[in-house]
């Protein structure tokens, strides 16, 4: 019996304390490209990038842009959050997954006229 079956039992997002998952850009706004991606937890990509602009480093950014970030500066770099995916106890780490994998693959084919990295 699987844990989703189990009668009273919540799911791996209560247990894991998942709290907002989703899809999120990352625009440099020199150059205009973007970063799409997404999280389990976007709490915690909004720390790395403010993380980054306190301390001044690219280096918690993805590689094909983080070149880019210590050319213009962190300041250049700005996250916007998307999407966010609605949460339920009972659901399973594969469902969040493959619910951001879902609204990732939409905001890229939404985004596709913009410059991507």
């Amino acid at each position: 019996m699987s844990e989703r079956d189990r009668p009273g039992e919540r799911g791996e997002v209560y247990r894991l304390r998942i709290t907002e998952a989703g899809v999120y850009l990352l625009r440099n706004q020199a150059t205009g490209k973007v970063l799409i991606g997404s999280s389990r937890e976007l709490a915690s990509v909004r720390n790395k990038i403010e993380f980054a602009r306190m301390s001044r480093s690219a280096s918690v950014l993805d590689p094909r842009m983080a070149a880019d970030a210590r050319i213009h500066g962190m300041g250049a770099i700005e996250l916007v959050v998307l999407d966010v995916i609605d949460l339920r106890p009972e659901m399973s780490l594969a469902e969040v997954n493959a619910d951001l994998a879902s609204l990732e693959a939409l905001w890229r084919a939404k985004l596709a006229h913009v410059p991507q990295y």
